[in-house]
């Protein structure tokens, strides 16, 4: 079993949840997924940056990272990410490459 943390703008959170669900259920992944703020509460910069540091610490105990990048979509923490991952030997795995299968 592939420990993933999964990756992916805040604009798509219900297919983010919606594909860590298929992937813990029919893929054999354990995924760690970030936080979602469903009652969309204030966020101060603190809380951000706690955030941040905790998704960053995911990457780390992960196998490797899964970019729900639907329609092509990449957002600029996102690339962070990817390259953070990439700087830790992690695999990076796309979405819409992995959907294919």
């Amino acid at each position: 079993m592939k420990t993933v943390t999964i990756c992916g703008s805040m604009k798509f959170e219900k297919e983010m949840q919606e594909i860590a669900f298929l992937l813990e259920t029919k893929h054999d992944f354990n995924v760690l997924q970030c936080v979602y703020n469903v009652d969309d509460l204030e966020i101060s910069e603190k809380e951000l940056v706690s955030l941040e540091k905790a998704h960053f610490r995911k990457i780390e105990l992960s196998d490797a990272i899964y970019v729900v990048d639907i329609q092509g979509y990449i957002g600029n923490q996102v690339s962070k990410e990817i390259e953070y991952a990439k700087s830790k030997g992690k695999e990076v795995i796309l979405h819409s490459d992995y959907s294919k299968e």
